[in-house]
């Protein structure tokens, strides 16, 4: 996977705008967007800034043709309250985390 990144600091917050060349978006995506997001927020932290924004490009997005089952059960879903992630030098919390079960999807390779 190719991806490139960039760190801006606007106002006190520090934002990441992500590029991302090839996107598997039933698996690769989601991953992706929690991984970077919570990069984010941990170097702002510890660079004392606030975490700003996070941009997600994507290049070539795409769903295989054999994820077509888990994609529509996906899409079938309810939408829940997204959590709040406080971060601590010492300790790290997820709170109110309440993901629906995993969705068994082969990985092309």
């Amino acid at each position: 996977m190719l991806v490139t990144f960039q760190f801006n600091v606007a106002n006190g917050k520090l934002s990441c705008q992500l590029y991302q060349r090839s996107a598997d978006t039933l698996l690769g995506v989601p991953f992706n967007i929690a991984s970077y997001a919570l990069l984010t927020m941990m170097i702002a932290q510890a660079c004392g800034l606030e975490a700003g924004e996070f941009v997600h490009t994507l290049g070539d997005a795409h769903i295989y043709n054999f994820h077509f089952d888990q994609v529509t059960e996906q899409l079938s879903r309810d939408t829940r309250e997204l959590p709040t992630m406080k971060i601590n030098p010492e300790v790290k919390t997820l709170e109110n985390y309440n993901p629906h079960p995993a969705i068994k999807a082969p990985i092309a390779v």
